[in-house]
Order: structure tokens, then sequence, then C-alpha cells
């Protein structure tokens, strides 16, 4: 079964049972500060969950384009990708669980013709610490429901994931877990949640691939959540029916909902009984052509995981250009940058010597001509700017060769591939290359660990909403972030580098910042503040994003949270200067640096167009602190 044929048979099912069918909303999220892109389809949902009425009604189903950032760094398996479409459908106050479990089990039986005897199901153990029963009801609909199709059904207790791998599977079919793997809410497991989080119980779905031996590197036993391959999530209804109160306690919720996911690249893939999700119909032209082009064969061990990498990182860039995120050092645009710099390194592992990764947009957007009409009409455009980002990195990867040659010794530090890995975009692979053709060795110990810390700073930056006093991300405030780095700058300049944050607030309407100083700023030097800050703003400097070794950051000056308390791996920004580009930047020519999570503008002339920078306000808040509230207007 084709994927436009199963993305259409989902959305008629739900049709047919009075689901008004909304389009897919943009990859990045509206009115959403606290995450970078849409990671499901429930994200846009959430206004009407929590009690808003959508207008459409109380029962709504779409395929919504969505995209984690998490998984980037795990594409190469037979499973995971980045971009995915997320097949759901919603209940807002309306049915529950006796309606959509036996409606999710036909369509995924009749509908799909999935073998009822590959579907395995979880449900919710409870917690007795937070007093919210076990979900026995939905166990015994799945019972039914499996009895009713002559399949066996017997239902396991399993607890945690931990647990699963001692126990197995004991001739299960219904098997239970607890908060860790069978409840969701925004804010994870039940203690995680914040006063008036909605949350509840789920079932979660899936295919076993028969022909696949567990793996016992993975833990003795196999088990549904186990991540051998064996298993593979194709859907999950969440049943959310509680609510935090005030004193910690639960009770349940007025209207209670019902929210299904179902990831439809996994669908098509259970569908035609393949574990290996880069073999559906989705991937077929663009690793056609890969093949040709490489004269490689993807079924090929030595080059399977290059073939994915690419088919997944350019689908992802292509679509999250559609919606506007070119690759810049934003922290959306980072993303398209990483996605077509990782597919750039794989495409030279295939040896493909002619042409680039922009001959791959025309054969992937022409399958999506008829479901994203929108995405193929800018398929020139995905185009250009997939040829641009590669010769960038082409251009950075010529100058992390010249890095490598200032390299001596024997030794090639962990810290000296990462700084090649991050700074410049020079492939560890490569530089192992060139250090074995030179009778070198590399640390990859030490490289690993600096690239563990590198992707849980990565995450926690990337997927939450930046902690350091902005309101929220829109365009007004991230503009007076960049200039509230500017200001603290200047006024170091005016009244002397023993200047420091010692707070700050930031919202659309005005910044603000408190600095250690001994005395009231007097006109003269407030209106030398105000020139610096008008004069950078002026001249329309780069505002370029770094990671880097936190003792080399400060090595470069860069100012910081007072008693704050950093990782060994840190995020700065430098403003300026103005011939600064991504992958080189002239950081000691940088007028401004500092330790920072973002997100801010790509130039300062993003501010010039708003306007001129004045102080409003100069005032103690406590002795030797100072605090200046300023406006671009």
């Amino acid at each position: 079964m084709t994927s436009k044929e199963v993305r259409q048979k989902y959305l008629e099912f739900f049709k047919k049972r009075r689901h008004a069918i909304i389009p897919s909303s943009p990859i990045i999220p509206e009115n959403d500060p606290t995450t970078l892109f849409t990671g499901s389809g429930m994200q846009p949902m959430i206004p009407y969950l929590l009690g808003q009425k959508h207008p459409l009604g109380t029962r709504i189903a779409d395929s919504q384009k969505s995209f984690r950032t998490v998984d980037i760094d795990e594409v190469g398996d037979n499973r995971h990708t980045t971009f995915f479409e997320m097949l759901g459908n919603w209940s807002l106050g309306d049915y529950f669980k006796k309606e959509q479990i036996p409606w999710i089990f036909e369509f995924l039986t009749k509908e799909i013709g999935i073998d009822p005897e590959k579907l395995y199901v979880t449900t919710f153990i409870g917690d007795d610490k937070n007093n919210i029963p076990k979900d026995t009801e939905t166990a015994e609909i799945w019972k039914g429901l499996f009895e009713k199709a002559g399949v066996d059904a017997k239902d396991v207790e399993i607890g945690s994931e931990k647990n699963g791998y001692e126990l197995g599977m004991q001739e299960g079919r219904i098997f239970y877990y607890d908060v860790s793997k069978n409840w969701w809410s925004r804010a994870g497991v039940p203690d995680k949640m914040p006063v008036g989080e909605p949350g509840g119980p789920d079932t979660e779905m899936f295919y076993r691939f028969t022909d696949l031996a567990h793996d016992t590197k993975y833990g003795k036993y196999c088990h549904p959540n186990c991540d051998c391959g064996q298993f593979i999530e194709i859907g999950n209804n969440v049943f959310m029916e509680y609510k935090k109160n005030v004193d910690g306690t639960f009770s349940k919720l007025p209207q209670r909902n019902v929210d299904f996911g179902g990831g439809l690249e996994r669908i098509i893939a259970a569908s035609i009984n393949t574990p290996d999700i880069f073999q559906i119909d989705i991937f077929k032209q663009i690793i056609n052509t890969l093949e040709r082009l490489s004269g490689r064969s993807y079924h090929d061990q030595k080059y399977t995981a290059s073939f994915r990498v690419i088919a997944d990182h350019v689908r992802a860039a292509s679509f999250l250009m559609a919606d506007g995120v070119n690759p810049s050092n934003t922290d959306q645009g980072y993303f398209t940058r990483r996605l077509i710099r990782r597919a750039v390194r794989f495409w030279d592992k295939l040896g493909i010597q002619k042409g680039g990764l922009a001959e791959l947009v025309g054969p992937l957007l022409n399958f999506y001509q008829d479901s994203y009409p929108l995405v193929y009409e800018k398929r020139e455009q995905i185009k250009d700017e997939v040829a641009s980002e590669e010769e960038r990195f082409r251009q950075t990867l010529a100058r992390g060769l010249k890095h490598f040659n200032e390299l001596t010794g024997n030794l090639i530090t962990g810290q000296d591939a990462f700084i090649l890995f991050t700074t410049y975009g020079f492939p560890v692979e490569v530089t192992q290359e060139l250090a074995k053709e030179r009778v070198m060795k590399v640390d990859m110990g030490e490289y690993d660990k600096a690239m563990k810390e590198h992707q849980a700073l990565s995450r926690s930056g990337s997927e939450q909403k930046f902690k350091g006093g902005l309101a929220d991300h829109s365009k007004q405030t991230v503009q007076y972030h960049t200039t509230h780095h500017i200001l603290l700058k200047a006024l170091q300049s005016v009244l002397g580098p023993e200047v420091h944050q010692r707070g700050s607030n930031i919202t659309a309407e005005r910044l603000r910042i408190d600095f250690a100083s001994p005395r009231k700023m007097t006109d003269d030097e407030k209106k030398k503040v105000e020139e610096i800050v008008n004069q950078k703003i002026q001249e329309n400097l780069p505002v370029i994003r770094t990671v880097m070794k936190k003792e080399d950051a400060e090595n470069f000056g860069a100012e910081h949270e007072f008693n704050a308390n950093y990782p060994e791996m840190v995020t700065i920004y430098s403003v300026g200067p103005k011939d600064a580009t991504i992958g080189e930047p002239k950081i000691k020519e940088a007028f401004s640096i500092e330790f920072c999570g973002g997100p801010h503008v790509t130039n300062t002339e993003e501010i010039a167009h708003t306007g001129v920078f004045k102080i409003i306000k100069e005032e103690a808040v406590a002795t030797g602190i100072r605090r200046i509230k300023a406006v671009v207007v």
C-alpha cells in the first residue's frame, strides 16, 4: 500500500465517523515559544485539549508534518527519521475509550490489512503514589477485540522497561507498563507535571517483525518496548482525563479527551512487513537516484546507512525550507544547515564525484506533488538553497583542512577533533582518515565525551524555551535580546570593564538590564551608551553562534552570568565583525561575546529596521546594582 493510499484511507475513515479534516500546521509552531519545531500532531491541538473550543467541533483528524531534532544522530538505522508525518484524530470531550480503541483496531487490521497476530499493545499499570488506578478498562477492550479476531490475548504486568528485559514476553499480547512508558503529559511523568496541566494514561500499538531475532545486547529478553528492532511502535492513544491540583493530587478533567498519533511511515512499513522504513515508497525515488549517481547498491551494508542519512536529511531540510527555515545560525535555521551538511558528509562516503545534493530535491518533491503542492511549488528555490549551502560547507571543509594541518605531534586530542567538527564542520571520520595517513591517532574517548555533552546541551537548548529572561520568541523579543548584548558591551565601554550583568528581563515591548555599578549614570554617559548601541546596530553586524570549550570561551573574554554553573562545552553568541561567517567566526574581533542559549537575530540590520535605541529609565534597584529600561522605536 502506498503512502498516499494510507494517508487517504485514514482521513476518509475518520471523516465517515464525523471528524473534521484539517490541514497540516507548519513545522514552525505558531504562538508557542516552548519549542522550536512541531514534533507531533498533538502539538497544535494543545489549546483545544485544554478546553478552548475548536471552530470545527469536537471531532478532528489530520496528517501533521513533524520534525524532531533529537533523532538526528540516530538516523542511519532502519527506523529513525527526523521528519515524519503523524496521522492524528482527537475527541475534544466527545467519545472515549470504547469508541477509539475499536476504531483504531479496525483501521489497522481491516483498512490497512495488518495481521492482528503481528499486533501487540501496552497499557497503564497505575500509579499508587498519585492514586491513579490501573487502566483495566483499556486492557479489557483490547482483549475482546483480539479474541474476536481469533488471537489469544493474555495480559502481562511488566512495570518498567528494565523489568521487560528480565521478564520477557511471557506469551503475552497486552502489557502493563508504568508511568515512564504509558502516561502522557507535556511535562512527562505525573510528579513532574505543573499545577493545572492535563495528562492521562495511554495505550500504544506495536507491530512485531517475527522474522527478526532478538539482539541480546539490548537486554536478556525481548518485549514491546525493547530497542532491538523486533518491535516498532505504530500508534498511541492518549486518554487525557486528569489534571494536577494545587496540593499535588490529581482529579478528573470536566472534559475527557482522546489524542491519537500514528506514524504514517511506520504504518506503511508494517503494512508491507518490512522493518526497514526506507524501503517504503516515499524514499524509493531518492534512493534510486542515489544508486544511479554513486554506482553503489542500497543493500550493500557498507553503504546502507549513508543512503538512509541522505534520504532522510534531504527530505527534512526540504520541508523545513518550504516552511521558511533556510540554513542559518539561528535556532531553527541551524538545524536545516546541520541536516544539509551531514548529508554532504554521507554523500562523500558514497564516493559520488559529480553533481550535488540539489539533484535529489526534484525526485523527492515530485513524489509529494499531489500531497503537498505548496512544497512542490518551491522546489527550484529549495534546490538553489541546498546547492548554496553545500558550496558554503565545502569551503568550510577546506578551512578545516587548513586547521588540521596546523596540528602537530602524533596524537590529535578529542578536543581538537571536536573543535574541527563544531567550529569548522570537519567530520570526525575525515579527521580519523587523515590522521591514519599521517601515522597519528585520535583520542576518540575524549571526542565522544565532548560530543555527548554537546548533544545534551543542544537538546536542552533547542527543544525548550530559552530560560534567560525572555518572555517569548517573538521577532521583537529576539531583536531586544540581541540589543541587550550590545547594550552590556556599550556600558562596559563607557563605565568600565567592571560592569557586569546581574539580571535581565526582555519582552516584545522593551528590554531591561540590571548591572553592577556603584553610582548613577550621568546624562552624558547615557548619551554615549545610546550612540554606541545605535552605531553598532547601523553597522549591520552578523550575529554568530559557536559551540566551544568553556575555558576557551572564557579566554576570549566572553561575558557570562554571575555565579552560573556552566557545562564543559558552552554556546556563545558574538556580534561582529562585519566579515564574520559561520564556520570561521572571528571571535577575537567581535564587538560583543557572551555565553548564551539564544535566540538572536542573524544580523543587527534586523534591529536597525525597527528604529533607534533609546534609554527610557536608569535607576537603582539595590546597593551597587543599577537598572536600565530601554526601547528601540
